[in-house]
């Protein structure tokens, strides 16, 4: 089934949930279909909780020393503009 498909048959429950059990129902049928996405998704392998909880060693931060050192030196002065007083 494609997303167009998909995305067809969503639409129509919401309109159906709206329509016959009011906007009580609408949000009932539309956080329940959020659910079943985020399960689908959980169960196929396309998403990993790990990726978005915390573990408890981890408190956020980086180590200096995992950042990349700056490689930028200037180097030697070129000729011409050593030491020239204005």
């Amino acid at each position: 089934m494609n997303a167009t498909v998909v995305g067809l048959l969503t639409g129509l429950t919401l309109g159906f949930a709206g329509y016959f059990g009011g906007f009580g129902a609408f949000l009932v049928v539309a956080a329940m279909g959020l659910v079943g996405l985020i399960v689908g998704h959980l169960a196929r392998g396309d998403v990993h909780v790990s990726d978005y909880v915390r573990k408890r060693e981890d408190d956020g931060r980086r180590e200096t020393f995992d950042r990349p050192r700056s490689t930028y030196s200037p180097g030697p002065p070129r000729a011409g503009h050593a030491g020239r007083v204005r």
